[in-house]
């Protein structure tokens, strides 16, 4: 959003100088007696033996957040090398009490065609002067001013592993599952990524609710938190201030976001026989009524393949399948999601999966996909359909013929990720191989 004039009024709208767009997240953590509890992010330092300030694995403490308990708040990681810290807590404007991280992306400018980025973070609570963690009963992590530029650029924010969200019943948020592999965890931990609208919402107002969004995590000591932006061009407001306060808020019209399933998997994998097997996984459902399978042909307008319904309540872990016909279907690649819908009617839509409907031949060799090209960070392969279901050994080589990176697939799928982050700019080849077949792409990194 713009930037106003400061004025610190706790009875009013909040209003803070900042020169570049603000996104401000509200922390509310409710006590053992159920009341919320204000806690203060004041008088920051770096942690003794901490990697530099701004780089990834920086820990920050700041002490007597409430009675007897410190928060030590790390730099995880971040989407790009192009991410930066620029302070830890923005003391300058906003609010005293909040945590103010300032962050920016390509030195405040996004250049030309899509960017997406982000900085993640890690809060936990620990007993006063010490690093022993202290689990909180419940903690409420409200977003506020979840909004855009007025232009092609938007801010999001990703939590994982929480236990469920309240929006506005009108809201302007975009709700995505996510499931990713978390530095630090075993396996891949669920999350939500919430979007808000491109239309820039005017000052910093706890009343404008439907650019708001409430996590709620029960007996946490420690969560993860991304806090980005997207956008679809060239904007040079990609400097942004997160301001994190740790307070409660009340909704208009709030709608409980306890949402249909906690999904735990889905996969989609091309088979010989001209079909599409999806599988997915649940960990949790809630009231949920059914699933719908979702295709596309672009990317961006979906249609319904299918149906599937739901166990409806469970806290046990349960599987599910679709087969999706191809015959008639000639496009070279075709997009899947699912969309989750519970008992009232409250959706939720899953990850995309990408499917490489033809079969590629070079020289009468199976031909691997990889993009997006250039790339940043991280690289899909996509593999044969013979190939799947199979171990397959991926290389990357420098432009002098050099492995620089290699991982190995044990059951390959239809895509496998690459991290090439660490990797400097300029041409690369991705040679991928099952044992008696092999194939190469050329790729350009850039960051």
């Amino acid at each position: 959003m713009k930037a106003y004039p400061t004025v610190i009024n706790f009875t009013h709208v909040f209003r803070i100088t900042f020169r570049s767009t603000t996104l401000v997240l509200l922390f509310i953590v409710a006590s053992l007696f159920g009341y919320s509890q204000e806690l203060e992010f004041k008088n920051s330092t770096l942690e003794p033996g901490s990697p530099a300030s701004g780089n990834d694995g920086a820990v920050y403490r700041f002490p007597s957040v409430t009675k007897d308990v410190d928060a030590l708040v790390t730099i995880i990681n971040r989407s790009s090398s192009l991410v930066k810290l620029v302070a830890i807590d923005l003391t300058s404007s906003g609010f005293d009490k909040a945590w103010q991280p300032q962050v920016t992306y390509n030195n405040g400018t996004t250049p030309k065609g899509k960017s997406d980025w982000y900085m993640e973070f890690e809060v936990a609570f620990v007993k006063k002067g010490t690093t022993v963690t202290i689990p909180v009963e419940t903690v409420d992590v409200t977003a506020l001013d979840l909004d855009g530029n007025g232009g092609s650029l938007s801010e999001y924010v990703t939590f994982f592993n929480q236990n469920s969200f309240t929006l506005e019943s009108q809201t302007q948020v975009t709700v995505t599952s996510v499931n990713e592999v978390l530095s630090g965890y075993a396996g891949k931990i669920p999350g939500k990524k919430f979007s808000g609208p491109t239309t820039n919402y005017t000052n910093i107002d706890p009343t404008a609710t439907k650019v708001m969004v409430t996590n709620k995590y029960k007996e946490v000591a420690r969560f993860r938190v991304r806090a980005g932006a997207v956008s679809g061009g060239n904007d040079k407001s990609a400097d942004r201030m997160y301001s994190f306060w740790f307070k409660s808020f009340t909704y208009n019209d709030p709608v409980e976001g306890s949402l249909p399933v906690k999904l735990s998997s889905f996969n989609a994998t091309k088979k010989n026989d001209a079909k599409v097997s999806l599988d997915w996984a649940t960990s949790q459902e809630i009231n949920a009524s059914h699933f719908v399978v979702e295709r596309s042909f672009d990317g961006k307008v979906y249609d319904e393949a299918g149906l599937v319904f739901a166990i409806g309540n469970s806290n046990v872990s349960n599987s599910y399948k679709f087969t999706d016909e191809l015959r008639s279907k000639d496009a070279a690649v075709i997009y899947y999601r699912l969309k989750m819908v519970d008992m009232d009617g409250k959706t939720e839509k899953s990850v995309v999966r990408i499917i490489r409907n033809a079969e590629q031949k070079e020289t009468g060799v199976a031909k691997i996909l990889t993009y997006p090209n250039p790339v940043v960070s991280e690289l899909r392969v996509q593999m044969p359909v013979s190939w799947q279901n199979n171990a397959v050994n991926i290389e990357v080589l420098n432009s002098s013929g050099q492995i620089v990176k290699r991982q190995m697939a044990n059951r390959a799928g239809q895509t496998e990720v690459v991290n090439v982050n660490d990797l400097g700019n300029g041409i690369y080849f991705v040679r991928a191989s099952n044992g008696t077949e092999s194939a190469t792409q050329r790729i350009a990194k850039m960051k």
